[in-house]
């Protein structure tokens, strides 16, 4: 499944930060984009085992454009993180 990330470009004192509108809670940062886009895989795969750990539901991904027009991410860069479905549900989902 293609997760929309936003990403808050860094500079020489700042890291690239990365938001993920349909995992509330989902944050994570990097040295540059490369580095931002792994952390933020990293960072979803961690926060759905957790959930599914816990028997919680797993939130399902928006279209990026449903994103794009909340103020909230002004100025962001949009990127989507595929992620495999099938560690939290099994093969049969």
């Amino acid at each position: 499944m293609l997760y929309p990330i936003a990403i808050s470009m860094g500079d020489d004192k700042h890291a690239w930060g990365i938001a993920v509108p349909d995992v509330p809670g989902c944050f994570s940062a990097g040295e540059d984009l490369d580095d931002a886009k792994a952390m933020a895989r990293e960072a979803i795969e961690g926060h759905f085992e957790l959930l599914a750990e816990n028997g919680l539901p797993i939130p399902p991904a928006s279209n990026v454009t449903l994103h794009t027009a909340n103020q909230k991410y002004a100025g962001c860069v949009w990127e989507v993180v595929e992620i495999n479905m099938s560690k939290y549900f099994g093969e049969t989902h």
